[in-house]
């Protein structure tokens, strides 16, 4: 179930194109039997990653219908748009199909506290109550910056706050200041999933993190890492991250790691197609020999590379 005990790992889908630009329908179908074959327990689509701002609003309605249609786990839609109409109409479509809840993001408009904390009082407003979300908390993209103290006061106004997709970086203190204001009562608990790719998954599950919210190319990795820790075996854990580490680096480029990601999901066999819609970056032939020789190391530790 989704809510503020949420545990284990969101994927961050991908939004697959056709080389023209058009929806890949067909491989959202594949996208989701992936994602279900990894393990995952839920998934998260419309996200920044996801190529949002870059779709009409009947093409988002018709993915997330798609995607509910196909995906039998929880699933969170990222309805953040520029204004509060069509975060409303989203959102009440998207839990009309089926959604578990929605994801907001602030816009890079929010300088203050009071901003911040009003915009969210405000999202609640017009998309409802009664719909759970997720508080999105990604400086480096929208640079907004919100403190722990902030993020307790959107916790603490809005009952429909369930979970922090927390993606601040450097941010593990700030994880422990939340978690520690949750043990002494002064917080109410939520369910805390990471972002970043998950660059700094292994430290963020010791300081308290339920799990992952993240995009990285192999989801049934971070599965497998969630699952050790809970099962207490850290030191497998932290070994599992350090075999990836390489390749998260270098997914996790601005601008290119996206098409990267793309790229190895589609010989993964989970889209048929790796293209970003316009404007977006491609792979040059250097690029794609660097991910090629760095999955060939993988492969050498981890199999599910070599395909």
């Amino acid at each position: 179930m989704f809510g503020i005990d949420t545990k284990g790992v969101y994927a961050i889908a991908p939004t697959p194109f056709l080389p023209d630009g058009a929806v890949d329908w067909e491989s959202i179908d594949s996208m989701c039997d992936f994602y279900l074959e990894s393990g995952v327990d839920g998934l998260t689509i419309l996200g920044i990653l996801g190529e949002a701002p870059k779709l009409q609003p009947e093409e988002s309605v018709g993915i997330v219908k798609r995607v509910l249609a196909r995906f039998d786990k929880p699933v969170v839609v990222g309805v953040s748009a520029p204004g509060f109409a069509a975060m409303r109409a989203l959102a009440g479509e998207s839990m009309a199909a089926g959604a578990a809840g929605v994801m907001i993001t602030p816009p890079a408009a929010m300088r203050t506290d009071d901003q911040i904390i009003g915009y969210y009082a405000q999202s609640v407003a017009q998309i409802g109550s009664d719909v759970p979300f997720v508080l999105q908390d990604h400086p480096l993209v929208t640079t907004v910056q919100m403190s722990p103290g902030v993020i307790r006061r959107i916790v603490t106004e809005n009952p429909s706050c369930v979970m922090l997709k927390h993606e601040d970086w450097p941010g593990l203190e700030k994880m422990s200041t939340l978690r520690a204001w949750e043990a002494k009562g002064e917080m109410r608990h939520i369910s805390i999933l990471c972002g970043n790719g998950g660059l700094f998954l292994d430290f963020e599950m010791e300081r308290g993190a339920d799990g992952a919210m993240t995009g990285y190319a192999f989801p049934d990795m971070l599965v497998d890492l969630v699952k050790k820790h809970f099962a207490g075996d850290n030191e497998g854990m932290h070994a599992l991250f350090d075999a990836h580490l390489p390749f998260l680096r270098y997914e996790h480029q601005s601008g290119i790691g996206l098409a990267v990601r793309k790229y190895v999901l589609s010989r993964r066999g989970a889209i048929k197609h790796a293209d970003l819609r316009v404007p977006g970056p491609k792979m040059s032939a250097t690029t794609k020999a660097e991910v090629d020789g760095l999955l060939a190391r993988l492969a050498k530790i981890d199999p599910r590379a070599a395909f």
